[in-house]
């Protein structure tokens, strides 16, 4: 696989430097300060480019230009953002970058109620507590309906702990759910996450399935014209919160997309974390099912607790199978290579990584400090390197 690294730009206190000194050749980022909906320009995306390169970088995967909830819901302006996404898909590939990452995640993107969980080595990780994650909608946010979603024991245990928590500890977890987010350019409050949630109300799962559809089935002549791969991210977590409709959070999601979407350009990107929070996807199956059309590849791991809760574990040490997935992934390169495919090297980046070492003490994007990830793929290298012996009869 190509080793490739995530980068949030200019402003990011993890570097290109470092991103090369951790062994990365690839760059995965995006224009951040132009997703509002409007054009990628082509000097705008050729300044990125030659800044990449002049750091002895490839920038290999664009993740992600933004999809805006008009475009989900098919309201307002929606025909206009789309016909701006395919001049930007024209853009990126007039400047050679010809993978594209994005999601259809609703209102939020990934979503936990902790970015500094102590893990037993010391180190800090991300965590969704399904309890705290209930007492928020239940009690604070007072979501219409909410009762809906949860099970009375998990009401009882959500209500306990909502009284147990203080002010700032409310605030807290309110921040962390509604109101930050990497490399996105403006924030909810509560009475604006309310009005959003409001316009989801008349639209379910189907709805948002069809209406993905209809986008993808818009976009996908352009991308293929011009040799550009797209590759969805799966919703993390991979089931439903706040009520919202979900569509890509499990294998039978992706079986649709690739049924209602029948463009090779229409791809997946793997990430073991996002699916792997949902305890039912199995990651090694998924990866041999739908191994042709895997554009993109972000390994980390979940370890799961019985309550529906979750914390990134180290990538190696939790539910999910990784050296599993890396072997499937790799296989399917080689069928690649043996059919002359043009694509037969697939990115992929180690996703998120623990907070460790001196790195506690500086400001870093919560799951994208330097250290974690770093460490992640030195081991998930040695992974790769192992299976590639074994292919080759090096070892036995």
């Amino acid at each position: 696989m190509f080793q490739t690294w995530r980068w949030f730009g200019p402003d990011d206190p993890v570097t290109l430097e470092n991103a090369k000194q951790a062994g990365a050749t690839g760059i995965v980022t995006a224009l951040h300060h132009m997703n509002t909906g409007g054009v990628w320009t082509v000097e705008e995306v050729e300044k990125r480019r030659r800044q990449i390169e002049m750091a002895g970088l490839k920038w290999s995967v664009i993740e992600s230009i933004g999809i805006g909830e008009e475009i989900k819901t098919r309201t307002g302006d929606f025909k206009e953002k789309i016909n701006n996404y395919k001049q930007s898909i024209r853009n990126v590939a007039a400047s050679g970058i010809k993978v594209i990452c994005y999601n259809f995640m609703v209102i939020t993107d990934w979503s936990r109620t902790n970015l500094m969980y102590r893990v037993p080595t010391g180190g800090y990780a991300l965590r969704y507590d399904s309890i705290d994650f209930a007492a928020y909608d239940l009690f604070v946010l007072k979501r219409k309906g909410a009762e809906e979603s949860y099970t009375p024991e998990h009401i009882k245990l959500a209500d306990v702990r909502f009284r147990a928590m203080s002010k700032n500890e409310i605030e807290n977890l309110e921040k962390v759910l509604i109101d930050w987010l990497p490399a996105r350019d403006f924030a909810y409050d509560r009475t604006s996450f309310k009005k959003m949630l409001e316009i989801y109300q008349e639209i379910n799962t189907e709805d948002l399935r069809a209406n993905l559809i209809a986008f993808l089935n818009e976009i996908m002549p352009v991308a293929e014209d011009v040799g550009v791969r797209l590759c969805i991210h799966p919703d993390d977590p991979a089931f439903p919160i706040f009520g919202l409709p979900r569509v890509m959070s499990t294998a039978q999601d992706v079986r649709a997309m690739f049924t209602g979407v029948p463009y090779e350009a229409c791809g997946l990107t793997l990430c073991t974390g996002s699916f792997g929070s949902n305890k039912k996807n199995d990651l090694v199956a998924m990866a041999k099912e739908f191994a042709p059309r895997i554009h993109f590849v972000h390994l980390r791991n979940t370890k799961h607790e019985p309550d529906g809760s979750f914390y990134e574990a180290d990538h190696l040490d939790g539910d999910t199978d990784l050296i599993g997935v890396a072997a499937a992934i790799m296989k399917e390169e080689d069928r690649r290579v043996s059919v002359g495919r043009s694509d037969a090297q697939i990115p992929m980046r180690p996703d998120h990584g623990h907070l460790l070492g001196d790195d506690v003490s500086k400001k870093m994007n919560p799951g994208y400090s330097f250290i974690g990830r770093l460490k992640g793929l030195a081991e998930l290298r040695g992974v790769m390197r192992t299976i590639g012996a074994f292919r080759s009869g090096k070892i036995s």
